[in-house]
């Protein structure tokens, strides 16, 4: 079975846990809101915030056309008319994905969420809308309530919109020719905020203040939809939580050799990119989602399999047409307000599967130059793929051969490699293009709740604070994590505090306009390559400059900026 718990390989949290029992209360039976929109009535339920709020709950919303049958593959195309008064009183099914939960092709759905409607003809309600794109490796994750709760970010009073995309084979297969290019998990996402353009302001929102907020693969997306002229004019800030592409893993044109082996894993032929396409058709979508533990090479790695891709021109709308990294250099992408950051230890907790496994730590040893590739996201097989193995191996571990007693140096090479030296140059980078604010922080809240307990506690001690750790006082993961309320008071300030900062960013494009008593009475400055001043969300907010320098310094000489100028068109 594809093992997802603990370890969160999809940058997914899905750890071995079950629902708390003070959950918040679900959808009152005598009330059921109806809006009507553009394309059709629409019907959903009641929930309650954390603060006792009624929430306007419209779940499982289409925003595209089924993309089933002679659509697989195909870029998501637009609704016309939903029939009678469409149902959106539960969760839809997340996109074919390994694990338990309930999953369908049909999955380009959308989760709607505030708590004011506009009343008969009023218009006057609107208010900022938060798009936010889920995390999973492109692979794995969705817009389900359990997952995503809306019991927080609703007593901030925004309109909060979560979606599914297409994932794994079925969203990002590309074989570099014309009847698939790739990126259309990208393109679902887009398509989706032109459903939030043409349908928010019926829910209360404002189509002219969209922040689009991602968290890892999420994040990696909002910064791709910065540089896409797909998505201009759909989005007015951006938020990208602990993943960025402008890192040191490669974006190539086509993964024609991942599609071929998609193929042999589900017993097709792959002679040629049009057998791929036609037998892969054939299959179901479930035996092609549930296949991806199959693609596993060195443990649970690598994290990234399937990723966006520049696509080649056939003539189609290209979603990502070049580098992003040649893109923002050269100035090209949308000019809003950016706000990114990661948590202190990120990837870490991935360095116990190491330690604690002889076999991958005896392999990780005897083969660094093979495997390290693997773990840490760069090429394979190459003579500059030599030196970064060495250099890391140098940098981090002295030259030591790894165990136990290098399980913290480990821990850093993961956060760095699989989050922090991306986010870091993608904060420097746009900065400097950009004519609008851009943010840059560190998480370091360390609470009693995590996505990652050592195993030496019996699974009680959080190890750090790790990646999707600070979603946990953004939304209410019900699967996982209780309901914080007045009982929990330290972490009831944390999704004070977080909430705040991220409202304030979707209605101001500053996430503290005025220093106040709730926000520690900080002033979070802006960064600029010159001052590089960060937020550290900690017990406390407080201002620091040049986050993790001599770290992220390493990797900026290993992949310097001058190697993307080269052979970056699509």
């Amino acid at each position: 079975m594809f093992r997802r718990t603990r370890v969160l390989v999809a940058l997914w949290a899905l750890a071995a846990a079950h629902p708390y029992p003070d959950a918040a209360p679900d959808a009152t039976p005598d009330e059921s809101p109806i809006v009507t929109t553009p394309l059709g009535q629409v019907q959903g339920s009641v929930i309650q915030s954390r603060l006792g709020k009624r929430i306007y709950a419209f779940r499982g919303v289409r925003y595209a056309r089924a993309p089933i049958n002679e659509l697989r593959f195909h870029p998501p195309q637009p609704i016309e008319k939903y029939e009678g008064v469409y149902n959106a009183t539960v969760d839809g099914p997340l996109c074919p994905q390994p694990g338990a939960d309930p999953t369908s092709e049909d999955c380009l759905l959308l989760n709607v969420y505030t708590t004011r409607l506009p009343k008969g003809d009023e218009k006057s309600v609107k208010r900022p809308v938060v798009v936010y794109l889920h995390g999973g490796g492109f692979y794995s994750g969705g817009a389900a309530s359990y997952w995503l709760g809306p019991q927080y970010f609703c007593d901030q009073d925004v309109v909060l919109v979560t979606l599914n995309y297409r994932l794994g084979a079925l969203g990002f297969i590309s074989t570099g020719e014309k009847d698939a290019p790739g990126n259309n998990g990208l393109k679902d996402q887009v398509q989706a905020l032109k459903w939030v353009q043409q349908n928010v302001e019926s829910f209360g929102g404002d189509p002219n203040s969209v922040t689009l907020l991602g968290y890892s693969a999420g994040a990696v997306s909002v910064v791709l939809h910065m540089v896409s002229p797909m998505s201009a004019g759909l989005f007015h800030k951006a938020v990208a939580m602990s993943g960025s592409p402008t890192s040191q893993w490669t974006i190539p044109h086509e993964q024609l050799e991942l599609a071929k082996k998609q193929a042999r894993l589900v017993g097709c032929g792959d002679a040629t990119p049009a057998d791929v396409i036609k037998c892969l058709k054939s299959k179901p979508a479930n035996e092609i989602g549930q296949s991806l533990p199959k693609f596993q090479e060195f443990g649970l790695d690598p994290l990234l399999i399937w990723t966006p891709v520049m696509e080649k021109d056939f003539g189609q709308p290209r979603f990502l047409p070049a580098h992003p990294i040649t893109l923002i250099q050269n100035g090209e992408f949308h000019k809003v307000p950016f706000l990114t950051g990661v948590n202190t230890d990120e990837f870490g907790y991935r360095a116990f599967d190491i330690v604690n496994n002889q076999t991958l730590l005896n392999l990780l040893n005897d083969k660094w130059e093979e495997k390290a590739p693997i773990t840490f996201w760069y090429d394979r097989n190459t003579d500059q793929s030599k030196m970064v193995s060495k250099a890391l191996k140098a940098y981090y571990f002295n030259d030591q051969p790894l165990d136990k007693t290098l399980l913290a140096n480990l821990a850093q090479l993961y956060a760095d490699a699989n989050a922090g030296f991306g986010v870091n140059r993608a904060v420097k980078l746009v900065s400097e293009k950009n004519n609008q604010s851009s943010y840059y922080y560190r998480f370091n809240y360390q609470g009693r709740y995590s996505h990652f307990y050592t195993p030496e506690s019996n699974n009680t001690q959080p190890y750090g604070v790790v990646h999707n750790d600070d979603l946990i006082y953004l939304f209410y993961i019900s699967k996982l994590f209780p309901l914080f309320k007045e009982n929990t008071p330290k972490e009831v300030e944390m999704v004070t505090k977080l909430t705040s900062l991220y409202a304030n960013f979707a209605k101001f494009g500053n996430p503290i306009p005025t220093p106040n008593d709730k926000l520690d009475n900080v002033k979070w400055e802006p960064f600029t390559p010159k001052t590089q001043k960060y937020l550290d969300l900690g017990n406390k907010l407080t201002v620091q400059e040049k986050l993790y320098e001599k770290r992220y310094a390493e990797w900026e000489k290993l992949f310097p900026l001058e190697k993307y100028t080269k052979h970056s068109q699509g």
